[in-house]
């Protein structure tokens, strides 16, 4: 029976999805020999922290092997394989993103700042920067730079072209990479992880081999990197598997939606906004968030680019709470306007985004894998920063891969002290409570969240999260704020989930768990919330107590935040989903 709360309202996590993770996405026995592929190392996911891990490690190995080493002899004819359920590198990979470079000059040394904006994955340096309270539509106040916004000296970059860059050089260096492959199964036998395996193309909307079917593969590595991002199955599987989140606290989940735009004049500086407009300031609404807009010049052009988006942490309980349509509506703001009046739209996308910080990072190795970035949990969301953590544990897995490989070591825990004594553990570690007080609202919990922040994490004690998927959803007026889409300056959700270039076949098997018949609070929490339009109520439903939900699983850009409001997010086809270029 489904549990409801005491004011009667339901919480999406009373009604989960049809998934049964053990069964489903663990596979326990490994193929026959003459039906496996062998690799080295298998990387799942072609983003910037599985790449970084392929680039690290084959550095590693290309130096092993001109000091007469032979560990990558040993690794066989594919040292490293990286498995992408897109179609290219980076094709699903969408941040800010302001990073600071300090980990990208690590990982490729021979480049410098300028190299960066020459090969098109960077913008340009921050040399002013600006935060701004916007208590109502029309005002805005500018304030002083907090400390998890100060940017001064980071690089304002497209992480979907730096994982397209990351790609070449794993290329070159003699990593295989497996684009347009979902990773569907961990393989685990004898209580160590062995590889995964690849899902199966061509097949219909009810599972049936189609016309062009191919079954997938089991890919058997000596070890296994999960790089999957924000709640990759696989890692979710992996964590229950091996238990890795004993003594965490649950992961909690915030959405950003982002527009590119090509503007008529250079932005000059860096902009944040603190709200409280467009989100409700009551705490009843539990909406915290806040914006971006961010310069980018494009050299290879001379294009002037902005980058703009909105966040929304998904602990919030008015059902009608839309981050997609937040953002077209702070778009309306003065301060937004006579910055992109005039311009031209040219990229959008969703991502969800791991927010619980240290506390609730899973433990980070397992026997024959391990776990890095974004799938980690490594971002710090105060600052709006994690593209530098997923490049330095990149980083940091590689070395300790490498250094059992060479040492013959079969453990790779010793990736977790690294990650402890590294720029990611101690700046996770400086803001693990700075998070929480911000889940009473702004108002409240702003003030105790700067006092955390401003002492760097020396005040002791451990606060807790709560769920997203366990508050209680009410209908509330949030939606009536929103502002009507006219198609030039502000976009309704199809419209922009066309431009992303998804291409997701139409006669594909669904890859979207939830619940079909549920109170109707929580399918306007899925119809509000999904950035990309896939859920819909139809109008013959009654307007209280259960209703239908129809998923339209094409339109999805795979951001995942279905997964925190009571539904999963499972790997499509491989080559489903959108082909994101800038973002």
């Amino acid at each position: 029976m489904a549990a409801t709360t005491k004011n009667g309202k339901t919480a999406p996590a009373a009604y989960p999805p049809p998934v049964n993770t053990q069964q489903e996405f663990i596979k326990r026995e490994v193929d026959p020999e003459d039906e496996i592929i062998e690799v080295g190392v298998a990387i799942v996911g072609g983003g910037t922290a599985g790449l970084a891990t392929a680039n690290r490690l084959l550095q590693l190995l290309h130096e092993d092997a001109e000091n007469g080493g032979d560990v990558m002899e040993r690794l066989g004819e594919v040292p490293v394989a990286i498995v992408e359920k897109a179609k290219v590198c980076g094709g699903h990979t969408l941040s800010g993103a302001v990073v600071r470079p300090d980990p990208l000059l690590e990982l490729f040394p021979d480049m410098t700042r300028e190299d960066w904006r020459k090969e098109g994955f960077a913008y340009g340096e921050v040399t002013k920067e600006a935060v701004y309270a916007t208590p109502t539509s029309k005002i805005s106040l500018r304030v002083p730079t907090p400390p998890n916004f100060k940017n001064h000296g980071n690089e304002v970059i497209s992480v979907s072209a730096l994982a397209r860059y990351q790609a070449r050089v794993a290329e070159e260096a003699g990593a295989y990479i497996l684009t347009e492959t979902a990773a569907t199964q961990l393989l685990v036998e004898d209580g160590r992880v062995r590889g995964v395996r690849s899902g199966d193309k061509g097949r219909g909307k009810e599972g049936q081999e189609l016309g062009n079917f191919e079954p997938g593969t089991d890919i058997v590595a000596q070890h296994t990197v999960l790089a999957e991002g924000c709640w990759g199955h696989l890692t979710g599987a992996a964590i229950r598997e091996f238990d890795l989140a004993e003594n965490r606290e649950p992961q909690v989940w915030e959405l950003g939606v982002k527009e590119v735009w090509k503007v008529p004049k250079p932005l000059d500086r860096l902009i944040h906004t603190l709200g409280p407009w467009p989100l409700a300031i009551s705490p009843k609404y539990g909406q915290v968030g806040g914006t971006w807009i961010y310069p980018m010049k494009d050299e290879k052009t001379g294009e002037d680019l902005v980058s703009i988006g909105f966040v929304v942490e998904l602990e919030y309980a008015d059902a009608t709470t839309s981050p997609h349509d937040m953002l077209q509506t702070f778009k309306t703001h003065p301060l937004v306007r006579k910055i992109l009046e005039g311009g031209e739209r040219v990229a959008w996308g969703a991502k969800a985004l791991p927010g619980g910080g240290y506390w609730s990072m899973p433990k980070l190795s397992m026997p024959g894998a391990l776990i890095v970035g974004d799938a980690g949990g490594m971002v710090d969301t105060l600052a709006l920063k994690g593209v530098h953590h997923c490049i330095k544990s990149g980083i940091l897995a590689g070395e300790a891969i490498f250094n059992a490989l060479k040492t013959g070591e079969s453990s790779l825990e010793s990736y977790e002290q690294a990650i402890e004594e590294s720029t990611v553990g101690k700046e996770l570690w400086e803001v693990r409570n700075a998070r929480q007080p911000l889940q009473k609202g702004l108002l409240i919990g702003g003030p105790i969240s700067g006092l955390h922040q401003v002492t760097k994490g020396k005040l002791p004690g451990r606060l807790a999260w709560h769920r997203n998927d366990h508050k209680p959803m009410f209908i509330g007026k949030t939606k009536d704020r929103y502002v009507k889409p006219d198609g030039k300056y502000t976009f309704d959700k199809l419209s922009s989930v066309y431009i992303t270039g998804n291409a997701t076949r139409d006669d594909a098997p669904n890859h979207i768990r939830v619940q079909k018949n549920v109170p109707r609070e929580v399918a306007e929490t899925w119809v509000w919330m999904c950035p990309a339009g896939v859920y819909e109520i139809p109008e013959d439903e009654p307007e209280t107590g259960k209703v239908n939900v129809v998923v339209n699983y094409t339109n999805c850009v795979q951001c995942g935040a279905i997964t925190a409001k009571g539904g999963r997010l499972t790997t499509p086809e491989g080559g489903d989903g959108p082909l994101y270029q800038i973002t």
